[in-house]
């Protein structure tokens, strides 16, 4: 079992004071870079800065209690804790300030997240898991305040599941379930609602979270009392507080930000509840200061008065700090001790500020030498044009004459030379040709690499395994296959969970989860309270500790609840960290096609475009939902299935080979064939675009229906334009509103597999009207695309070109 920091300090007066000795170094050091880092920034060398100065002390008293297989989910000042735990390096610090694209210089993001946002490495460059219990985590920053919330619950959560889930591998992720998952967030950004809604869950599941608050008064320049209800958020949380006897709430600790040896106290008491009781804590820190305001974009003296400017630098903490370090005697054996001297300390800061300089200086060159490199490795090849076109001289002068130069002026140079040389077949312009391919290539990855997984699990990579049937083979409710499905599922995989609301005790609102938790535990099979956002983070968090959530979103509907967690944060996880950290959490959820505003929307558009890095699965019945399951829990990628909402009841024939048949990513299915028009679908609306076809069939007209099934990724080896150049028309139907899902089909089949070049007539997509459809079968039929609205739409395809032979309808 791991001790905590109280059990641990028993030490000698020489070790309790070189601790604070180099608590003290390490708290200056952090501020030069704040400093030195807000410099660069006013000297045009860095784009933006924000820092973490005013928060040293806390954050170091918060290392002291971070442990090896702990998790950090955080805002983006942290920079003193991630020194402390040595996630971070005065190097990489300025690296990351310069957007140096280097993984080994800046291993957080490879520049593609702007400074204060960091991350440790999770994977190995094959991507596969590092061994997470024997480093120090922390889960890849994001901006957008109290986003970082929902994921904290679940790499909270995590620990609590690992009590009592063990698998092959486990151990790289859990010992015993010890670990406490840290949160930090600003005191302003705990009005927004993921702030409340992860607190509350995490006092029902009583998680072993620490949540720090840096409460420096101000939501960049609005004071705190005009944030919330209550200015002192302590307070406004009283009754989260829990009672003596009661497995519920959570503790509240209040403590000055400045106050050394409080602060040493404060985090000691919060990780004995945390990792001993499993109780979730909040660190209310308050009294910080900003001696430089919020960002570099701004001064905080145009908001705080000339009172509360002399107030922060009479408490800054390294201040309070120095004074206490200087003020601190003790007698031990008739003799006193001091900590230091003030020659000591200024010894001290002296060596801060050169440490500081040496790391920019040191970044900043390496960062300069990629550019030069890059300069020279081009500019004699752009030079050997000069005689081709007169243009590339000026080009040239111009280049020079910048006083700073980046990668962007590079290819710009390149880019315009080739253009003026156009036409030109030489060996000097084929040379450069050759050179801008390749440095092309360089900084494509650098820039675009891990949207979605490049490992050996990518969901890509995983091979179909059809669905065998026998005569034995029942035919049965839809609902009744994934329920089996998942039931192989769970005895397969013992790291698989689902939850979500009503998906444990009732299993599922329809019963695709029948008799699960009753078999496998009401810890794998979960229900949660309506609080979509965080079941979402509930999922990230834990697949990024080596677990395989299935979070369960009740309806799509409710999806956009969920939206701002799947594109900020889980959409991005393997991108912002250039492969350094994943997230293959399933989300399940059902929709289409049944009655009322708020049940049978089709946000898939919204999907589609907000949640580009997530795969977007549309199976046309459950056992393509089944399939899509198999699928996606032998990759690394995060993926959403959305069932059919009006498929449980409808039978199916029931595969003998439950938990191993596989449907493919990216691959569509030809349902029925045709010659004279191509027709494009998905998901529910598939059955009804299959009757419309039967009834074309007797009009004379021989469409072929295709089934897209995954909509990300599209249709990878181009079988819908094969189509469309054997009928010559396409129709791309769909649930979404116009312009929706089948504007981004359509962008698919046209532009990126070019099937315009085979087309009689123009495309034609048939979509849902514009409002959210009304209630009853009316409303549906009336407000989303009918097979009579497919039949006739079509129909009058035919009747442009062969009006004799078709005539119209109306």
């Amino acid at each position: 079992m791991q001790t905590t920091y109280i059990e641990t300090q028993q030490i000698s007066f020489q070790d309790f004071k070189n601790q604070i000795l180099e608590d003290y170094k390490l708290g200056r050091i952090s501020r030069e870079m704040s400093y030195l880092g807000r410099r660069e920034v006013l000297t045009g060398k860095a784009k933006f800065g924000i820092f973490g100065d005013g928060k040293e002390l806390p954050q170091l008293a918060m290392a002291k209690v971070f442990k090896n297989g702990d998790f950090r989910s955080g805002y983006y000042r942290d920079q003193t804790f991630a020194l402390a735990i040595d996630a971070l390096t005065v190097g990489s610090f300025f690296a990351q300030l310069y957007a140096d694209t280097s993984v080994e210089r800046e291993p957080a993001s490879a520049g593609r997240q702007m400074n204060g946002h960091f991350a440790t490495r999770s994977l190995n460059e094959d991507g596969s898991w590092k061994d997470l219990t024997a480093q120090k985590n922390i889960s890849s920053d994001i901006s957008p305040t109290a986003g970082q919330m929902p994921r904290l619950l679940g790499l909270a959560q995590a620990s609590k599941i690992y009590k009592s889930v063990k698998f092959d591998g486990s151990e790289k992720f859990s010992k015993e379930g010890n670990e406490v998952a840290f949160g930090t967030i600003g005191d302003a950004s705990t009005a927004e609602g993921h702030f409340w809604e992860t607190l509350n869950a995490a006092c029902a599941l009583q998680v072993p979270m620490i949540v720090s608050i840096w409460d420096d008064g101000y939501g960049i320049s609005v004071p705190t009392k005009n944030q919330r209800a209550k200015a002192d958020i302590s307070e406004m949380l009283s009754g989260f507080q829990r009672k003596e006897g009661e497995n519920q709430g959570c503790e509240i600790i209040q403590v000055k930000a400045w106050d050394y040896p409080a602060l040493l106290d404060a985090y000691a008491r919060a990780e004995q509840f945390a990792r001993m009781e499993s109780v979730p804590v909040v660190v209310h820190v308050i009294e910080v200061t900003q001696p430089q305001g919020h960002s570099t974009s701004g001064s905080h003296e145009r908001y705080k008065n000339e009172d509360r400017l002399a107030w922060e630098s009479q408490f800054d903490g390294l201040v309070k700090f120095r004074e206490w370090i200087l003020n601190y005697s003790i007698e031990i054996e008739g003799k006193e001790e001091i900590i230091a001297s003030v020659e000591e300390l200024d010894a001290i800061d002296e060596e801060a500020k050169k440490t500081v300089k040496a790391g920019q200086k040191s970044a900043w060159e390496s960062y300069q030498k990629t550019i030069t490199d890059l300069i020279q490795s081009v500019l004699p090849l752009v030079e050997n044009l000069k005689g081709q076109n007169t243009e590339i001289e000026n080009y040239i002068n111009q280049f020079n004459k910048l006083v700073s130069k980046a990668k962007k002026d590079v290819f710009h140079l390149v880019r315009r030379s080739l253009l003026a040389t156009r036409g030109t077949n030489s060996a000097e312009r084929n040379q450069l040709m050759q050179k801008y391919n390749e440095i092309f290539e360089v900084e494509k990855d650098n820039y675009s690499s891990h949207l979605y997984s490049q490992s050996q699990w990518k969901a890509e990579n995983v091979k179909e395994i059809k669905p065998i049937y026998s005569d034995a083979s029942e035919d049965v409710d839809g609902r009744v296959v994934v329920r089996n499905n998942f039931d192989k599922i769970f005895e397969k995989y013992p790291e698989t969970l689902v939850f979500g609301e009503d998906a444990g005790n009732i299993g599922d609102v329809n019963q695709g989860l029948e008799g699960m938790q009753e078999k496998y535990g009401d810890v794998r099979v979960a229900d949660t309270g309506i609080r979509e956002a965080t079941i979402l983070g509930q999922g990230i968090g834990m697949a990024m500790r080596g677990l395989r959530p299935i979070a369960e979103i009740q309806y799509l509907d409710y999806i956009l609840y969920c939206l701002q967690g799947m594109s900020d944060d889980l959409a991005t996880v393997q991108y912002r960290t250039k492969g350094g950290q994943k997230s293959p959490v399933i989300i399940r959820t059902r929709g289409h096609r049944l009655e009322g505003v708020w049940h049978s929307g089709s946000p898939m558009a919204g999907i589609l475009n907000l949640s580009k890095g997530i795969l977007v699965l549309v199976p046309r019945n459950l056992t393509k939902a089944a399939g899509f399951y198999n699928t996606m829990l032998q990759s690394d990628d995060p993926s959403i299935i959305v069932e059919c909402l009006n498929g449980y009841r409808l039978k199916e024939k029931q595969p003998d080979n439950l938990g191993e048949f596989t449907v493919p990513v990216g691959k569509i299915e030809v349902t029925k064939e045709g010659k004279d028009v191509t027709l494009v679908t998905y998901g529910s609306t598939w059955r009804i675009v299959m009757e419309a076809a039967e009834e074309l069939e007797k009009l004379g007209i021989s469409a072929e229906v295709i089934d897209v099934q995954s909509l990300i990724p599209f249709d990878l080896t181009n079988e819908i334009a094969e189509s469309v150049k054997r009928t010559n028309r396409l129709v791309v139907i769909d649930e979404d509103v116009e312009g929706g899902t089948s504007a981004f089909i359509l962008q698919q089949i046209l532009e990126k597999q070019k099937a315009f070049r085979f087309l009689d007539s123009d495309p034609l997509t048939i979509a849902a009207n514009d409002h959210r459809p009304a209630y009853a079968s009316d409303g549906d039929y009336f407000s989303k695309p009918s097979s009579d609205d497919m039949v006739e739409r079509i129909y009058a395809l035919f009747n442009e070109t062969n009006p004799g032979k078709y005539p119209a309808i109306f």
